[in-house]
This record gives structure tokens, sequence and C-alpha cells, in this order.
């Protein structure tokens, strides 16, 4: 017979954290092995890439959280990390294993493992490169520059470049939430955690090495610092200029869009109650300054594009380019013929509501022409239903674009994008590209409900009467202590309640908050 008393003893004095982490560290190493037996170093290289991201995000994280006065909030962004990076193996299933790579991720590799060998041998200390990428360096050609750096220092590995870039749009989303955090504080900064970071397009789409995760990262650097401006704190150009940058070497047409939403929530920021007497010439010379951001963005997408100036005619060219260069393949919304091949794109602004509609909720279901485009028509159908639903919260966005500068940058943003992003006639490549705006757009859904408005339902109520109330939200730059948790309720029938009241029958103790 086995003695249970000792078994007792026994798992009593063995240390089982110690021993969970022992055996996760021999049953990874033993598969680390086994890789670099089996496979090469584009497989196995992910293998000491995964850990050494997860080493350098993990006291980054721990920071953000320990100024943060969300409860598990450290928790919640190690999960979205984690998650994230997890998203990068799918990623390149897809483009590798699926598509049998027939991706841009696969150029990118090639010419970025070309870049790195150059760099390996080059004398960085002299000054004298000369490597001729073959194309432009904007667009394409800066990916490849990316690429090419990020195998310098990693090795070239084709899985961990996926969990590179995977792990730099992380940090984009995380920027995201931050910004949302300073400029739009008494939002409900902790559902906006839960769409941005597990969205699942926000997930999957950019996590592989390309343009997706660099333009995620840069767009949330520039709203990170647009939300800085808008609350007056330091190093908010340093960010908008750097994340500009970033993205106008890859999309500057994208670097346009948020500039506007930028100058418009700028004009409509909040006055200080007390102003300086260089306050009016600091706002004069703001505005110059972002005026000729906008006009110097506006220009390189002229040169991007290769259009003649910036002009009614030459976006209309550009436009109409766009919608025809993605009338191909099976998910093409309207099928082009032989005398509209390039059909030309109306400006008239009354199209405004139905490319919302197109750009943020489609394909539709019925719309679906693969198990792809399915699974991104459920995710489209959600997300127009939780905007239904959400009516109690949208329906104050005309009072806060102009109470809540931020939320005006978010609006226009999101308007010009879909205004322009409308043109693209391939529902699987406006899958892609549409993670570019879907976190502003998730701020609507993170307004908080109108004071009064009656929960959703009985559930919801119910919840609402168990929960304590929110200690997240708090003023601009002001966050406060965690607020103590409340004292249980003694036992009713104690000596210091001895005349108490009978609790009525089938009353019971709530236990949801031990």
């Amino acid at each position: 017979m086995i003695d249970r008393a000792a078994l007792s003893t026994i798992s009593r004095r063995v240390p089982w954290p110690s021993a969970v982490a022992a055996t996760l560290v021999v049953g990874y190493v033993t598969v680390f092995v086994l890789a670099m037996v089996h496979t090469t170093y584009d497989t196995w290289g992910a293998l000491l890439v995964l850990p050494a991201l997860m080493a350098i995000g993990t006291p980054i994280l721990a920071r953000v959280a320990a100024a943060n006065p969300e409860r598990d909030v450290f928790r919640l962004l190690m999960l979205a990390m984690g998650l994230k990076l997890l998203c990068a193996f799918p990623r390149y299933l897809m483009a590798f294993v699926l598509y049998g790579g027939a991706a841009d991720a696969k150029m990118y590799h090639q010419r970025g493992t070309d870049l790195a060998l150059y760099l390996d041998n080059a004398d960085l200390l002299s000054g004298n490169l000369h490597y001729d990428l073959g194309m432009k360096v904007a667009g394409t050609g800066f990916i490849i520059i990316v690429t090419g750096v990020v195998y310098a220092i990693t090795g070239p590995s084709l899985v961990g470049g996926f969990l590179v870039f995977s792990w730099l749009g992380f940090w984009g989303l995380l920027l995201f939430w931050r910004a949302l955090q300073i400029a739009f504080p008494e939002a409900d900064t902790r559902r906006y955690a839960k769409l941005v970071f597990f969205l699942p397009s926000l997930l999957f789409w950019p996590s592989s090495i390309g343009k997706d995760a660099w333009m995620m990262f840069c767009l949330g650097l520039t709203t990170y610092g647009t939300a800085r401006l808008l609350d007056r704190r330091l190093g908010a150009f340093v960010c908008i200029a750097l994340g500009s940058l970033g993205t106008a070497m890859v999309r500057p047409h994208v670097t346009v869009l948020a500039g506007a939403g930028l100058m418009v929530a700028y004009v409509l920021r909040k006055r200080p109650q007390q102003v300086s007497a260089l306050g009016p010439l600091r706002t004069l010379v703001t505005v110059a300054v972002l005026g000729v951001m906008v006009m110097l963005m506006l220009q390189q997408v002229s040169t991007f594009f290769g259009t003649a100036g910036a002009n009614g005619d030459a976006v209309n060219h550009v436009l109409s380019e766009t919608s025809r260069r993605t009338s191909q393949g099976a998910s093409v919304i309207n099928q082009p013929t032989a005398d509209d091949a390039a059909p030309a794109f109306s400006l008239n602004p009354a199209g405004l509501p139905l490319a919302v509609v197109s750009v943020l909720f489609r394909p539709f279901p019925f719309e679906a022409s693969n198990i792809q485009n399915l699974i991104q028509s459920v995710e489209c159908f959600a997300l127009l239903v939780m905007f239904i639903r959400g009516w109690p919260r949208l329906r104050q966005l005309p009072r806060l674009f102009v109470q809540r500068s931020y939320i005006a940058f978010a609006v226009v943003y999101t308007l010009l994008f879909c205004w322009a992003f409308s043109t693209i006639n391939n529902l699987g490549i406006l899958s892609r590209e549409r993670v570019q705006v879907l976190p502003l757009v998730l701020v609507l859904l993170a307004v908080p409900r109108p004071a009064g408005s009656p929960p959703a339902g009985r559930a919801a109520a119910a919840r609402r009467s168990r929960s304590r109330p929110p200690v997240w939200r708090a003023q601009p730059g002001q966050w406060g202590e965690r607020e103590p948790l409340p004292e249980p309720p003694a036992r009713v029938g104690g000596p210091e309640h001895i005349d108490a009241p009978p609790r009525p029958r089938g009353d019971r103790p709530d236990h949801d908050h031990h």
C-alpha cells in the first residue's frame, strides 16, 4: 500500500515552482538541441531570439505596470506580449506553408540576409558604406534595410525575423494604449486594453517581416507623441518626429493622414486656465511647425507616387491607380472590365459613410471566398455588433470631439483613412491594411458610458453592483495611489454585532472578491 502520510510529507518538501521551472528548462534545451540537429538556423535561431525578446521586454513592462494604477496590469501586458510573439508562428505558416512562400516576407528575408552579410564584413567605423539596394530607399527598400539591421544583430533567421517584427508591433500597440491613458484618462482604458491587445487582426497581421509591423510601431509612436503634445508633456515633438519619419519612409500617405488629424486636434486642444505671456506665440510656432511637417509629407507623397503636386487631379490619379492594382485575385470586390481597367475615384464626401462601412466592416460573411476571408468576416461582424451596441457611447462623440482633442485626432484620422483606403478593391489586402486604423477606431469603443445610462442587461447590472469602482481613471498626469481594498464585513452574530438583524433566507455571502 502507498503510504499517504509519506507522500504528503514529500509533496510538502519538494519545491514545486523550482521543479516546474527546471522541467521547462530541460525541455527547452532538449528541443533546442534537436532543432539544431534536424533544422537550419532559419528555424532553430528562433529558439534564441524568443527568450531574448522576452528578457528585454519583461523589465520594461514591469516598469510600465509599476507606474500604472490599474490592477493586474503587469499580468495583462505579459500575456499580451507572449500572445503577440506566438502569433508570429501561424503568420509564418500562412506565408510559407499555405501560400508556399509567395509573400513579401520571403523577398525581405533574402535581401535582408545579403545586407546583413555586407554589414558584418564592412568597416562601419570608416563610414565608407556603399551598398546598392537596386531600388529607392523609400518604401520597400527601407524595410529591406530594417530587416538587414535586425539580421546583423540576431543572425539571418527567418522565423526569428518574424518574431522580432511581431515584437515590434506589440510595442506599437502598447504606445496606443498609453496614449489613451494620457490624453483621455476618463476613458475605459481596461476595455481598450483588452480590445487593442487581443483583437485577432492586430495580433495576426502585424506579426510578419514587412511593412505592417513597422507601421504599427511608428503609428503608435506618433500617436503617443500626439497624446503627450495634447497633454503638454515633454518629449512630444521627439516622438512625433521619429514616428512620422518612420511612417513616411514606408507609407508617406498614411503620415499625411495622421498629420491632418494632429492639426485638427491641436487647434481644438483645451487651453490652460493660466496662460503665460509666451503662450500665444508658442501656439503659433507649434502650428507653423506642424504645418511645415504636413507640407513636407505632401511633397514626399508626390515623389513617392510620381505625381506632379498634390492637387485634386493627382490625388484622383493615385487613388484610381490603387484601385486598378488591387483588382486582382479571388477576393476582388468589383471585377474590372476591359473598358474600365482603372476606374476613376470620386472625391465627393457623400460617399464617406459607405467608405467607412467598407473599410472597417468588410468582408461580410456572404462575401467570403475562402476560409481566410470567412474568419476575417466573423471579426468584422463582431466589431459591427459592438459599435451598434455601443450607441450610448458613440452619441457622445460630437460633444467629445470639441471637449477632448484626442477624440478629434482619432475621428479625423479614421475618416480620412477610410476615405483613402476605400479604393482598395481586394478584400484580402483590405483586411491587412485595415490594422493601421483599428487602434484608433477602438478608441471610440472605449468612450465611457454617459452618466445615468441604463446597463446593457440584468447580468451587466449584477456585475456592476458587485464590482468595485474602477481605479484606473485619473486626471492627466496625476496617477494616484491604488485604492485600498474594502474591509470584509464582520460576521453576523459576533460579539460586536449581537443586535444585527438576521440575514434573509436564501441570501449567500458574496465571494467574488476573495
